[in-house]
């Protein structure tokens, strides 16, 4: 049996391991570490601890200024405190135009949660389509209109939802409480107030305010805590009050309108004028729409036509040929001039009367509206001459009156006239003019001889008040003689015997001309035509000039003392009336007076 083994020693064989082990046999250790490796090391250690310091100089040092302006962001707002437009009154005071709040919703689309529920009743107390309203969470994550200028209680029901990322903003909403009466006159704003139409364009400077600001400090949750600087209050627009009286407005587009509807014309204008002030009273016209409600307007339905839109003014321009002719002494009002046959040749060209007259007196001229009459009086002057009051009277000049779109009007020069564009000229054709410049031409005859400025602003009253606002300084186109003279014609003209007796007012005197044009398209004239009719009460102290045009009637009746003839009746009646004027005829006498049928219009 053998013995058993003496057990190794285990430090002892460990020893003898480690000392066996020979560290140059391995490659990897054996191998040198080149010196450039650790500088690089330590070179790149160096570089990023520099350019961290250079980052922490620029952005501690070089630009604070940008990143306290991104941590203000953070916390630091700025509110906008709107400034309300100024209001438009008429010359009593009544508001014409003026700016209401009106609250507007917006929403971050970032931040908007609405379950189903919600969403529905939003769509629902907006008015909006699912599809209107995804398109504005889609746009711009910051910020997107919901909603603008909604009513209180809709604001108020919409923010009882609960909707995150839904907001508020008080913004002005303007009103027009007389709407399409003074459509025409006062325009309108867009959404942001700024002025589009009429007053509120011509004036917008003076209305616009000036938005204030208030900077503050928010929380988290968007509530203000402080105020950092003090607040810069806004500056509300200034008002505006205007010449024109708001019931002579209203009861002329009603007339106007009348009219229109009545003989199914395409539109219609009144203007209004105070002779003595040189302010006007009213700018009506039809078709008119709703300044508050504008969605589907074509531009006809816009334009201010007594201002804008310009015609041949056909027969009013006769009492002007004989007023020149009357102050240049070639005739009296008295004088005879024979008009038979009843047509006259100039150059080739015949100009007819609706029916021969034979020997007429100039005021019988005017008024039995004789053409051939006219041209024998305007063939006896020099065209210098007929351009010189044409021109002085306004006509081929833009209005000086506050209020965009007055247009110029047509007035060629005297010298490129031939003698049969000067006798058309003599009764209103190859000229053109707006329905406003016709009604201030003719203040020229209400204010005996003088032509006076316009304006659509209300005149400032003297400390003495009303009483005390006398007449303005006109300037000298005839004399007082001759403006009285064709005055006197105009009466004849608007009376038994002339071409509008139905321009005849119960209470007052008054006096006017008729005007029937065929309206021009291209080169030729057509079976189209537009009635005029201008004229001025009371005859003996004028106090209004009123203008009516009434664009194409067509159910056949188109003289213009058929047509325009009764509106300016009702006008000035109600106007003078409401002027507080005295009438100065006996109303009995006219009331058993039998109606007189109106003489045919030549044209």
């Amino acid at each position: 049996m053998s013995s058993p083994r003496t057990p190794r020693n285990p430090a002892r064989n460990a020893s003898q391991n480690v000392r066996s082990l020979n560290y140059a046999t391995s490659p990897l250790l054996a191998s040198k570490t080149p010196p450039w490796r650790s500088r690089f090391v330590v070179a790149m250690v160096g570089l990023a601890f520099l350019t961290l310091v250079g980052r922490a100089v620029y952005v501690q040092i070089l630009n604070t200024d940008f990143y306290l302006k991104q941590g203000e962001k953070r916390y630091a707002h700025t509110l906008e405190l709107p400034g309300s437009r100024g209001r438009v009154f008429d010359r009593n005071g009544l508001l014409l135009a003026a700016s209401v709040p009106a609250p507007s919703l917006w929403i971050i689309p970032r931040d908007f949660q609405a379950d189903a529920a919600q969403r529905k009743a939003l769509l629902k107390l907006l008015g909006m389509k699912a599809d209107e309203l995804n398109d504005r969470l889609e746009g711009n994550p910051k910020f997107a209109w919901l909603r603008r200028q909604v009513d209180e209680a809709v604001a108020a029901d919409v923010l009882n939802l609960g909707i995150k990322g839904l907001h508020r903003v008080q913004e002005y909403k303007r009103k027009y409480p007389e709407g399409e009466a003074a459509a025409h006159v006062v325009g309108f704003t867009d959404i942001d107030e700024r002025g589009k139409e009429g007053i509120e364009l011509g004036f917008h400077k003076e209305l616009q305010g000036r938005d204030g600001s208030r900077f503050v400090v928010k929380d988290r949750l968007g509530r203000v805590v402080e105020d950092i600087v003090e607040q810069t209050d806004p500056v509300h627009g200034s008002d505006i009050t205007l010449s024109i009286d708001s019931k002579v407005q209203f009861f002329a587009y009603q007339r106007v309108r009348d009219a229109v509807l009545q003989h199914g014309a395409k539109a219609g204008s009144v203007v209004v004028l105070d002779v003595v002030t040189g302010e006007v009273l009213a700018l009506a016209n039809y078709p008119s729409f709703n300044p508050s409600m504008r969605k589907n307007l074509s531009g006809a339905q816009l334009r201010n036509r007594a201002l804008t839109d310009i015609f041949e003014p056909g027969s009013t321009m006769k009492p002007f040929t004989a007023a020149l002719a009357i102050e240049t002494r070639r005739v009296t009002p008295s004088t005879v001039i024979q008009t038979a046959p009843g047509r006259i040749t100039i150059t080739g060209s015949t100009i007819s009367d609706a029916h021969p007259h034979g020997e007429l007196t100039v005021a019988e001229v005017i008024q039995k509206s004789s053409n051939v009459g006219t041209v024998k009086m305007a063939m006896q002057m020099q065209p210098r001459e007929m351009w010189e009051l044409f021109a002085q009277v306004g006509l081929g000049q833009r209005p000086q009156i506050d209020f965009p779109g007055a247009v110029t009007g047509r007035l060629r020069p005297y010298k490129t006239w031939r003698p049969v564009e000067q006798a058309t000229m003599s009764y209103g054709y190859g000229l053109s003019a707006s329905l406003f410049q016709i009604a201030r031409s003719y203040t020229v005859f209400a204010r005996d001889g003088e032509i006076v400025p316009m304006t659509i602003l209300k005149r400032e009253v003297p400390e003495g008040g009303e009483a005390t606002l006398g007449p303005i300084a006109g300037q000298r186109v005839m004399s007082v003689e001759t403006a009285r003279a064709v005055r006197e014609m105009l009466r004849l003209a608007a009376g038994p015997g002339g071409t509008a007796p139905k321009a005849q007012t119960i209470g007052y005197s008054v006096g006017g001309k008729t005007g029937t044009a065929r309206k021009q398209e291209g080169k030729t004239y057509t079976t189209k035509y537009r009635s005029w009719f201008v004229g001025l009460a009371p005859v003996n102290n004028p106090r209004i000039v009123v203008a009516v045009m009434v664009d194409e009637p067509g159910k056949g009746v188109y003289y213009g003392g058929e047509i325009a003839a009764p509106v300016f009746s009702q006008v000035v009646q109600q106007s003078l009336r409401m002027m507080n004027i005295a009438p100065d005829i006996e109303v009995k006498q006219q009331i058993l007076a039998r109606p007189v049928p109106a003489e045919p219009e030549s044209f």
